[in-house]
């Protein structure tokens, strides 16, 4: 099925990637390398920037962000911007996505094509779900497991089987077209970072995906 991108936002002043990305309720933050920011999905600007290091995976438990930082990942309280905690990302760097749900942080690697299931106040890797593509951004919506994937001009968003890692639906992008960070909204949307396009992207969840 082909991916049907209802809006785009960007590209921004001063902003040349998207890394991470995630939805707080009202707001989508992402990761632009030496910050995050915060921006308005309705209005379509930026309202928040943090000077916090953001080199991949976002993600959003309620009350804090969660931000890869080259090897490690950083608690953050999106008030004050402060970094609150730290725990060892489970690829060392080569980590992709990042999703938070069941209480726990999920965790793309990107070449080794995986997605960890990790504990968030210590980084030890509680399960492993595997993928046959390269995974990029990673987030749950009642209870379905969906990732990017990003390889050459083609990128998709699927979503898989979290025992086996089967694919039971794609999205395909149109070429060129990437995905790099992932987050639903909880309801019809989900919100696609555009790598290096400096974009961010919302994407049609598929009405038959919902239970």
């Amino acid at each position: 099925m082909k991916a049907d991108i209802i809006r785009e936002y960007g590209p921004f002043d001063g902003i040349d990637k998207v890394n991470g990305l995630t939805y707080d309720g009202a707001r989508v933050w992402f990761a632009v390398g030496d910050r995050i920011v915060a921006l308005d999905p309705h209005g379509g600007g930026l309202v928040r920037a943090l000077d916090v290091a953001g080199h991949a995976g976002t993600a959003f438990d309620g009350r804090h962000l969660f931000q890869i930082a080259e090897n490690r990942i950083q608690k953050v309280d999106p008030a004050t911007g402060r970094v609150i905690a730290t725990i060892p990302a489970p690829g060392n760097g080569g980590d992709s996505g990042l999703a938070w749900a069941e209480g726990a942080l999920w965790v793309g690697q990107y070449r080794e094509r995986k997605i960890h299931q990790i504990d968030p106040a210590t980084g030890a890797v509680l399960r492993t779900i595997e993928s046959n593509r390269f995974v990029t951004g990673v987030t749950w919506v009642d209870g379905e497991l969906w990732h990017g994937t990003w390889e050459g001009d083609e990128s998709d968003i699927r979503r898989i089987d979290p025992k086996s890692g089967a694919v039971l639906e794609r999205l395909a992008m149109p070429p060129g077209t990437g995905v790099s960070g992932l987050e639903s909204d909880g309801a019809d949307l989900f919100y696609c970072g555009g790598g290096s396009s400096g974009k961010v992207r919302a994407v049609r969840r598929p009405k038959q995906a919902r239970r």
